[in-house]
Formats: structure tokens, C-alpha cells, sequence
């Protein structure tokens, strides 16, 4: 595959998955029951629980419930008992409730989306060691779980590439949510990403410490912005939504304005729109609905992967920047494109933590 080709595919096959998405949902608006119509429905039901980010926060949740919707359609299946369905937490008190409601509500697989829910999916798995969960984003060592994990980092690379190529200011931020072990790979990434390409390029890092605090967003991204920063690249759930606020104000009073935002997670496109204009470079894209998908699937056919964690990285299209629709130049692209290759292949390791 050549160069160009190699981010040409990835952005077909994400573009296609957002397709079938919407397509997912639109029918599902339109029955009021979320029907995949008139397939036969398989016997498996699937829900999961979202960590306090919630299922609408355009990020991490939202692409897990996507994808929980995409397998339901493909499977005949309709949303609620006997199917698949979600609980959303509004706190960490809610986790183990809402958890072992899905089970008592007999669905065959549970997921726990998060890192959040660690400690939570290890205790409802020891004490009901006859149900299936899944946790995206940590490892449970029970046999009775599959964890699943991301080379965050290996996105992340690729949108400090980004970001380093584009910036004016040669000032670029990064908006952490939580600072626990998944962020720092997404944080290690971008910083080893912007070092690829010119050292001297100098990178403010700030963590909020919540993951539903979109005002907490919006004022870091302020003063990000205000000392210079040009673009920003959040990892921060929900709280991301305020970085996205931030930009487009300062893009709504200055048309001129070089303000830019790389999204996280899912592709945050629409959540850059000003007018005629879009403030959303480009998005770190992990493939959480892939993931659920995949672990889904597996379950239905009786191969539920317990007691193994399954990692999805750039070579395993886990990872990856969403297509930004012309913000950034081909030239550009095409170098993005060589450090994209080079990590599939191996020959370049992105760290997970910061040095």
C-alpha cells in the first residue's frame, strides 16, 4: 500500500462506519424502539454502563454505544431487554449498581466503558463468576472478563505530527481529563508526535481532573489560547466540550483567527462548526466501537475472549485520525502518512508514559 493510500484507506473505512452509524440511528428514530427491522434476531443480549461522562458526550461513551447499536442491527436486535442497552452513571456510586442491574436484567454480556469502572467490574465479576463482562481501557484479571486496551499513544503521535506541522505560534496545548494511566498514553503520544517533528515547539499541558466539566474546558482553553497556543489537543471526555466552545467563540468575534482543536476519541467534526467554517483540525480516532463490536461478537459465537485483554493499535486500524476535510494541506497529510506507516510497521515505538 502506498504512502497516501495507507491514510486514504483509514479514513474510507471510518467514514463508512459513520454511515452505518447514523443509518443505525436514524432507523432507530424512526420505529421508536431502536428495531433492526425485519433480520431474525440472534439469542444474545448485550448492555453496558458509561462512566460519569454520560452516552452524549460526542467522545469515548458516545463511539461505545455506537457501536453496541451497530452489532444490534446487525444482529437483529432491538434496544432494551433481550437486546442491548445502556445505563448511564451520573457518579462513581452508580457503577456497581447499574452493573449489576444489566445482569439482573439477564443480558449474556456487560461492559463497563472506562477506567473508571475498574474497581467496580472486579468486584460484580468475583461475585458473579457465571456472567460475561468487558471493560474498555483497563485490565481485570478474572476469568470471567475481557479487557480491552488502546495504543493510545500511537494516535496520539500522529495528532502531535499534526499539530507540529500546522501550528503558526510554534505553542500547542493539551487538555488532559483525569490524570490516570490511559491520558498519560494519549499525553506521552502527542508529546513525542510535536518532538518528531521540531523539538523547539513548546507545549502546554494541563490536566482538569474531571471528565463531565465542559466550563473546566472552556477556561483552560482560554488561557491556552490567550498565551499563544494556536491549536489544542484535548483528551478529556466531556470536558472537551469547552475547549470546543472556547475556539469557536474566539473564531465567532475573529474570522481571521488561527484557532484549531484536534478531537478526541470519535470524530468531533460537527462539534468545530462556526457558520461556514470549522474550528476541528483533525480528531484522534479510537475504535471503542470496533472494540464492542468485536468483543460482541465474539461472545454471540460462544468464543467470549475471558480472562484475556485484546490491544488495538494503529497496525490493527485501532487508532488513527478522522479525514480532515481539507483543514489540512495533502503535503502535510502525505508526511503524517510516512510516520503513520512507519509506526504499523514497527519501525518507530511510541512510549506510553512521559519521560
Amino acid at each position: 500500500m502506498t504512502k497516501r493510500k495507507f491514510g486514504l484507506a483509514l479514513s474510507m473505512v471510518l467514514a463508512a462506519s459513520t454511515i452505518l452509524g447514523a443509518c443505525g440511528t436514524d432507523k432507530e428514530e424512526k420505529n421508536g424502539n431502536g428495531s433492526a427491522g425485519e433480520k431474525e434476531a440472534i439469542d444474545f443480549s448485550v448492555g453496558m454502563v458509561t462512566d460519569v461522562g454520560g452516552v452524549d458526550d460526542k467522545s469515548f461513551n458516545q463511539s461505545a454505544w455506537e457501536g453496541l447499536q451497530a452489532f444490534g442491527k446487525e444482529n437483529g436486535l432491538t434496544k432494551g431487554d433481550g437486546g442491548f442497552d445502556y445505563l448511564q452513571s451520573a457518579s462513581d456510586a452508580d457503577y456497581n449498581t447499574n452493573l449489576n442491574n444489566l445482569i439482573r436484567r439477564d443480558f449474556d454480556l456487560v461492559f463497563g466503558i472506562g477506567f473508571l469502572m475498574e474497581a467496580a467490574v472486579t468486584e460484580i465479576a468475583t461475585q458473579k463468576p457465571d456472567n460475561h463482562l468487558a471493560i474498555i481501557d483497563a485490565v481485570v484479571d478474572q476469568p470471567n472478563v475481557a479487557s480491552v486496551l488502546f495504543k493510545e499513544q500511537e494516535g496520539s503521535y500522529l495528532a502531535g505530527v499534526a499539530a507540529a506541522l500546522m501550528t503558526k505560534s510554534k505553542k500547542i496545548g493539551f487538555v488532559g481529563g483525569m490524570d490516570i494511566p490511559v491520558i498519560e498514553r494519549f499525553e506521552a503520544g502527542f508529546l513525542e508526535g510535536v518532538k518528531a517533528v521540531d523539538p523547539s515547539i513548546k507545549v502546554d499541558v494541563q490536566y482538569t481532573g474531571a471528565f463531565d466539566k465542559a466550563e473546566l474546558g472552556k477556561t483552560t482553553a482560554n488561557r491556552m489560547y490567550s498565551s499563544g497556543v494556536d491549536i489544542i489537543f484535548h483528551a478529556a471526555g466531556g470536558t472537551g466540550n469547552g475547549v470546543f466552545a472556547e475556539a469557536k467563540e474566539l473564531k465567532t468575534k475573529d474570522p481571521d483567527a488561527y484557532v484549531w482543536v484536534i478531537g478526541v476519541d470519535s470524530d468531533q467534526y460537527d462539534e468545530g462548526a462556526v457558520g461556514d467554517t470549522n474550528v476541528t483540525l483533525t480528531s484522534m480516532l479510537k475504535r471503542v466501537d470496533v472494540a464492542v463490536q468485536n468483543i460482541s461478537k465474539l461472545a454471540a459465537e460462544d468464543k467470549f475472549p475471558g480472562g484475556e485483554t485484546t490491544v488495538y493499535g494503529l497496525a490493527e486500524d485501532g487508532v488513527g485520525l478522522a479525514d480532515s476535510r481539507g483543514a489540512i494541506p495533502d503535503d502535510v497529510m502525505a508526511q503524517i502518512d510516512e510516520y503513520a506507516k512507519k509506526i504499523a510497521d514497527g519501525e518507530v515505538t511510541v512510549p506510553e508514559t512521559v519521560e
